[in-house]
């Protein structure tokens, strides 16, 4: 087998040789042509077989002639000059972001362009007055680079980036260390005479510091308390700003009344370091979208038809949006329905498998109802629309009540769980001790007040966790599960139940698994099999056509398709037909175990030979995955087919496996929530939107992507698809996280009891809190961030087997 030159797939048809080299279709040729004619061929010097073969462009962007479109694409439009962005998901190299940064040697129009790899994204500025939106798309289409443009696109929306926690830890640590600077000298209670002199204006210029801090830099702190304690909640952050609030109260009146420096340095320290475990654990994946939905999968514009005022059918460009119904629409092959409509005219073979998980496309005709979401397989439809985009059958899997809730508000974090018992703890010590120097020595008694509140802050318990998830986000990330926030590691160390989906999620988008059962044809017959289907153009027709043997290729005398039901054929005298048992000739009862699968049946010259059966290809791993997470957790799995690969399943998969078929989007919605009414914990993996309902519903949803920057529809995370065998190991490391943060609360308990020992006696100086404070910090960081990468290697290694 020769492989392409320029996309480096098998040349399977036909191997078309040029300047030495092989190309696998007319495409790859004449990109090889195009760059090599304006002096770019160091693309292929950057990577071997670097390119993606161009697709069929013809009339598929004629919606770009629309200006009210081209408009909402556009980021800037001063008539001369326009700014555009695109997803473009085949970037995947150096030479990839080479020649998309050369894209001015192709076309002089184009004046600059920016691509950001890790986004998969390209920023375009190109003249207006010497080209069009339409045709710099039509270029990049024909290079390999086509655009991913979607509903999503005309709501564009500017993204707004949420720098306050940048500005808040950039103050804090800026008063932090000049407050450390300046209380440094009074730690070694040091007379001398300048000192002495300045002192009361240093301590001023403390307190000036430590203003923007706690009003600032701390304000959030104090927010998260009081809407705490309104809804009668001890979250972490109670403790946390009763700290705050004693520190600068205390140090206030420290200089106020002359009695001592205060703590500001252990207060700015605190805000500091507290601010630097959010911003640690922050979501670090912000180029991946776990927020889409129906809008990142539909067409931005469709095909309108209408009558002029001579009686002629005119076709525009139309938005989506502006669709109404009783609208004639044209459906191109491979375009997806938008809406919910009637078929006027065509061959309907529609592929429904990204809305309800149905793996075979199906075949509608005239007067039948097509659904939105559906992809047309077969040659061009007329369509007469029924409802608009917006009361569609998928939209309305939007309109559940499930897509409005916010999961983080229902789950307390291990955090939170412990903060409700310090905190009790920690003023029952306060006041206790309070009331042991009022009667003992009344003097000290606000003094150890305030130092237990003080010394016993909760700042090392607070960091454990951040951190701690940090680290495990970043190291999930290395591995390819991109989590939307650090608060879904939590939740994954508690799960009990996995649910599957069966199509896309434990099978392979690739290719099918395929055995023929009959009679075996002869050599002659298989020559017209391969020839006939060679001219088809159905899904199973392709993938068989792929599987068989290419040679003696001959000219068809006849051929007829009758889309949905089969092809027939003729050449040098001899016939064959194939598709169901029905168009074949032949109706005896199939046994139902043939019946429920999907096959393609043969009969050549009148005699029926056998069948082709087709067999999901199932990702490598299925089986030791559900083995290994089986020992510990319910394992079920949801199907939108039908029951046809349940006994293959059966095989398969360990003994016990739930199996439930014929799911529809809101079937599998209603089992994820019947789970987590008996109290399960319930992770949901997917990958198309007939999940969508599911994912969301679940305590934690994941989607596998063949492409992490293609469609997937709203998640907690997007797990690659070559790392579907190892989700029990990413479920096991979120459980060793856990402990970790649980080691590392320990390790802070050791340092508040070394404080509350200073602080109930009395002997609380501010040179003790600003050692202890910062150490109890400092060590917690590096012991969080130790464990988790040793832990790290060994998840590395398991994954590496």
């Amino acid at each position: 087998m020769v492989n392409c030159f320029h996309c480096g797939d098998t040349c399977l048809d036909v191997e078309i040789k040029h300047e030495d080299k092989s190309f696998c279709c007319h495409g790859c040729k004449t990109v090889f042509d195009i760059l090599h004619d304006n002096d770019l061929s160091y693309y292929y010097d950057l990577e071997n077989t670097p390119g993606i073969s161009p697709k069929e462009i013809a009339g598929k962007y004629d919606f770009l002639d629309n200006g009210a479109i081209v408009e909402k694409l556009l980021e800037f439009n001063d008539g001369n000059t326009q700014i555009v962005s695109f997803l473009i998901p085949s970037i995947h190299c150096s030479s990839c972001i080479w020649i998309l940064e050369n894209l001015n040697k192709l076309n002089p129009s184009v004046k600059s362009s920016q691509v950001n790899f890790p986004e998969k994204t390209v920023r375009i500025t190109f003249s207006a007055e010497e080209n069009s939106l339409k045709n710099l798309v039509i270029l990049l289409s024909r290079i390999g680079y086509e655009p991913y443009i979607s509903l999503d696109d005309s709501e564009k929306k500017e993204k707004y980036i949420n720098r306050s926690l940048i500005y808040k830890l950039g103050i804090a640590g800026f008063a932090f260390g000049n407050i450390m600077f300046l209380s440094f000298p009074e730690y070694f209670e040091h007379s001398e005479f300048w000192l002495d002199q300045f002192k009361p204006f240093f301590r001023w210029l403390m307190f000036a510091f430590s203003l923007p801090v706690v009003f600032y830099s701390g304000s959030g702190y104090f927010t998260s308390a009081y809407k705490g304690l309104r809804s009668k909640i001890l979250n972490i952050d109670v403790p946390i700003a009763l700290g705050i609030a004693v520190l600068f109260i205390r140090s206030t009146i420290d200089i106020v009344f002359d009695l001592g420096t205060g703590f500001f340095d252990s207060l700015s320290g605190l805000v500091f370091f507290l601010l630097l475990g959010k911003f640690f654990q922050q979501k670090t994946y912000s180029y991946l979208s776990f927020e889409r939905d129906y809008k990142s999968y539909f067409p931005i514009a469709v095909t309108r038809l209408f009558k002029n005022a001579e009686g002629n059918t005119i076709e525009e460009q139309a938005e989506v949006y502006t669709v109404q119904k009783g609208d004639r629409l044209l459906i191109r092959n491979n375009e997806i329905i938008p809406v919910d409509a009637i078929l006027i005219k065509g061959n309907a073979l529609i592929d429904y498998s990204f809305v309800t998980g149905e793996a075979e496309p199906i075949s509608k005709q005239s007067g039948d109802k097509l659904f939105a979401g559906g992809k047309q397989q077969a040659g061009i439809l007329e369509v007469e629309v029924l409802k608009p985009v917006a009361q569609s059958y998928l939209t309305q899997l939007w309109s559940n009540d499930v897509f409005s809730k916010d999961k983080s508000g229902i789950f307390e974090s291990i955090t939170d769980s412990i903060s409700k018992r310090f905190t009790v703890v920690l003023l029952t010590i306060a006041f206790i001790s309070t009331i042991f120097w009022l009667v003992v020595d009344p003097s000290k008694a606000f003094n150890v007040f305030t130092s237990v509140l003080i010394v016993a802050c909760p700042c090392a318990i607070a960091l454990a966790a951040p951190f701690t998830l940090g680290n495990v986000l970043r190291i999930f990330g290395r591995e390819k599960l991109y989590l939307k926030e650090a608060s879904v590691i939590e939740q994954m160390a508690k799960l009990d139940t996995v649910v599957f989906d069966k199509t896309g999620t434990l099978t392979t988008n690739q290719k099918n698994m395929i055995s023929y059962e009959g009679i075996a044809l002869s050599e002659e017959e298989k020559q017209l099999l391969t020839s006939t289907l060679r001219a088809s153009s159905h899904p199973l027709s392709r993938s068989l056509y792929n599987m068989l043997d290419k040679n003696n290729i001959q000219t068809l005398d006849e051929f007829e398709e009758e889309v949905g039901k089969g092809i027939s054929a003729t050449a040098k005298n001899n016939s064959i037909k194939v598709g169901s048992y029905e168009f074949v000739g032949y109706y005896d009862e199939l046994t139902s175990e043939v019946k429920n699968r999907t096959t393609v049946h043969i009969s050549a010259n009148q005699v029926y030979k056998g069948c082709y059966i087709f067999n999901s290809e199932y990702r490598n791993g299925v089986a030791e995955i559900f083995e290994q997470l089986g020992t510990d957790k319910d394992v079920v799995v949801l199907s939108g087919d039908n029951e046809g690969e349940r006994e293959r399943l059966e095989e398969l998969l360990p003994k016990g496996t739930k199996l439930y078929f014929n799911q529809k989007p809101d079937d599998k919605l209603n089992f994820i929530k019947a789970l987590q009414q008996k109290g399960k914990q319930v992770l949901m993996i997917g990958d198309g939107l007939n999940d969508a309902g599911a994912l969301k519903q679940s305590n934690v949803g994941f989607v596998i992507s063949e492409n992490t920057n293609v469609f997937s529809p709203a998640c907690d995370g997007i797990l690659d698809a070559t790392r579907f065998n190892k989700i029990g190991d990413f479920l096991n490391f979120s459980k060793k996280g856990i402990k970790i943060i649980k080691w590392a609360f320990l390790f802070s308990l050791f340092y508040n009891l070394i404080g509350l020992t200073f602080a109930v006696t009395g002997h609380l100086k501010p040179v003790v809190a600003a050692i202890l404070m910062p150490l109890s910090s400092i060590s917690i960081v590096i012991f969080t961030t130790i464990a988790t990468q040793y832990a790290g290697k060994k998840l590395r290694t398991n994954i590496n087997k």
